[in-house]
């Protein structure tokens, strides 16, 4: 008797946690569904609005009304998986840095891949990341009937824990419903894991499949084959070191569903539409916000500025510039217009895609193809967004790991582009970059007449309803730099010199090499104070993108890449011949006994703090301390 009773006790109390506790019966059930229906996010549903479960799924998704469009929009959001993710804890977990030993930067841990693999390798491949978008973003509702997607993902000898993460941050962090497939696409790599053992381990992914290209093709024509391989209303393209973030899918196929009438530089588009669009816009690619996972310590974070229009300089190199005020929403979650896409992260309808040629086929390898799907969609009738609320983490490499087949060049892939699409404006690329004025770019026929059949607009039209803001930042014709040469100290008679022309390097004061005859622009004694009142490598027209950077008033003076943001770069060459860094407040001093330059506490009766540049230009000097006063 004791013994049944001791039972009946036993499954008494295992009913009871049962009810307080299992997530999805009992009282923990009733409260939990209670402060859903009562948060602000189910608020936003408005009157009657309701939450339903999909069926074999633990996410919990807000039906609206019928809008005015006649579109009935939910709440995509995976709060199950969401929960899940925010419990996580370990090495990497929620986007932290990994901690790093001396043995762990060894440069074996970045040769094959340019990102350091221990690491990567000893981080989960469900590894959770911060949800780091704005707020609004997480009230949002989208289309309960959204185009699926394909998504295609190309590399070339990827590392194995890389290449896995982005495709599980994939399917982990995407709606089913909305996954067409994965598609892999190999370009030939010769990494024995990414063969049959890649093959046997996707046979657990029903979603995904692997192809595999016969030679090396490069990236631009590895990406045109998993195109043409997909069954998706969108296509949606990713690099293979990437890590989807939270509800990263329907901000992306919403969005580019929505209408946005074209919008000219002088009205911003947050003024000429609704929130909700009135009609399908098919022509739009969409692209995610980019944010960086450290090639070092696999942080996850965004980019510097975040949210910023992609741009270029006329040298080609990608640049991001501020949102004009004339474009900025009041909500800071909301899609905004940006001339040129980063790169490999973006969606498109597929249709639309393959009506536009796809990639051009004669850019080899890869490199300068952003421009050309970017310039293209826009002057050929489409437009392109950046979406606040879709998020991507991607490393970016310290350096390139593989070789580039011989005879191919990223020179000749430019040319292309900006023979094809630039029109006239293909000659302030030309003045920057003489080498390539002779140089063969193949074949342009086919992409000329393309051009022809899809009626598309001129490059001026561009700059001017596009690009409007870009001139102000990269300028065609480069202003007057405000002084340049050698920078000689008058206390030392010594020179300031960088030995290696990459991030990081040191400045350093070195015998000046003038005197013993001409020294070529690229001697790291040339030097430019120039009209963003940064000062670079180079003389005015031959700068190198890294800028003299500080960030204290003790600190060493040493290269960053340049940013054009002024902060750490902007400097002022007063009439003491010092060079003032407001940010610190501070001078430039130096060491000719240690042939340092570091940043010290302005003292205009030091000889070591006087600089005397080579050439100047009273007139730019004197309108640069103008406005600083």
């Amino acid at each position: 008797m004791r013994r049944k009773e001791k039972r009946l006790l036993q499954v008494a109390g295992l009913l009871v946690a049962a009810l307080l506790f299992l997530p999805n019966v009992g009282l923990w059930s009733l409260y939990r569904d209670r402060v859903f229906e009562n948060s602000p996010d189910a608020a936003d549903g408005g009157p009657g609005g309701a939450v339903l479960r999909t069926q074999g799924s633990n996410q919990a998704r807000k039906v609206a009304h019928v809008g005015p469009d006649g579109v009935r929009r939910t709440d995509w959001h995976d709060y199950e998986a969401m929960r899940r993710d925010a419990a996580r804890s370990g090495n990497g977990e929620q986007g932290k840095p990994f901690p790093l030993s001396e043995s762990d930067r060894a440069d074996q841990a970045y040769r094959e891949n340019g990102f350091n693999i221990y690491i990567s390798n000893q981080i989960s491949l469900n590894r959770s990341v911060p949800d780091i978008r704005h707020a609004n973003c997480k009230r949002k509702l989208y289309a309960e009937k959204l185009p699926n997607t394909s998504i295609i993902i190309p590399f070339h000898n990827e590392g194995w824990s890389s290449l896995l993460r982005t495709v599980h941050s994939v399917l982990n962090r995407s709606p089913p419903q909305l996954l067409a497939e994965v598609i892999l696409v190999d370009d030939f790599s010769d990494k024995e894991h990414l063969k049959g053992a890649l093959e046997e381990y996707m046979t657990r992914m029903p979603k995904v499949r692997v192809l595999r290209t016969r030679k090396r093709e490069g990236l631009i024509r590895t990406r045109l084959l998993g195109a043409a391989a997909a069954k998706g209303e969108v296509i949606t393209f990713l690099d293979s070191h990437c890590e989807a973030n939270a509800n990263w899918l329907p901000p992306l196929l919403g969005e580019r569903r929505q209408n946005r009438p074209p919008t000219t530089s002088a009205l911003p588009a947050s003024a000429v539409h609704p929130l909700d669009r009135i009609a399908q816009n098919r022509k739009t690619i969409v692209c995610p916000m980019i944010d960086v996972i450290d090639h070092d310590n696999f942080g996850y974070d965004t980019q510097a500025g975040d949210a910023m229009r992609g741009a270029f300089d006329w040298e080609m190199y990608y640049k991001r510039i501020p949102i004009p005020p004339e474009l900025q929403s009041d909500d800071p979650s909301e899609p905004f217009e940006s001339p040129v896409m980063a790169g490999g992260l973006f969606a498109i309808d597929r249709k639309w895609f393959w009506e536009l040629g796809g990639y051009d086929t004669g850019l080899e390898i890869w490199g300068g193809e952003q421009y050309e799907i970017s310039f293209k969609v826009w002057m050929c009738g489409g437009r392109m967004e950046d979406i606040p609320c879709s998020r991507v983490g991607h490393i970016y490499r310290k350096y390139v790991p593989y070789k580039v087949p011989g005879g191919i060049s990223l020179a000749k892939n430019l040319k292309r582009v900006a023979e094809v699409w630039m029109d006239e404006y293909g000659e302030y690329v030309y003045q920057r970059r003489p080498e390539y004025r002779h140089l063969s770019a193949g074949d342009m026929t086919a992409q000329k007449e393309l051009r022809n059949r899809l009626n598309c607009k001129t490059f001026k039209w561009f700059m001017s309803e596009v690009a409007w803001d870009l001139p102000k930042h990269y300028p065609m014709v480069e202003p007057p730099a405000a002084a340049w040469g050698e920078i000689r100290n008058v206390g030392s008679g010594m020179c300031m010199e960088i030995k290696h022309f990459v991030s990081g390097s040191p400045v350093r004061l070195e015998s000046c090499v003038k005197g013993r005859g001409e020294v070529a622009w690229s001697h790291g004694q040339v030097l430019t104070f120039g009209w963003r009142e940064d000062i670079r490598v180079g003389d005015p027209v031959h700068t190198r993108k890294v800028c003299f950077d500080a960030v204290s008033h003790s600190s060493p003076v040493t290269l960053y890449d340049c940013h054009g943001m002024r902060g750490n770069q902007l400097w002022r060459y007063r009439e003491d011949k010092s060079l003032y860094h407001p940010v610190s407040n501070s001078c430039i001093d130096s060491s000719p006994s240690e042939r340092r330059v570091f940043m010290n506490t302005c003292d205009a009766s030091s000889l070591s703090q006087q600089w005397m540049f080579e050439r100047t230009n009273a007139t730019v000097l004197e309108l640069f301390n103008r406005a600083a006063n």
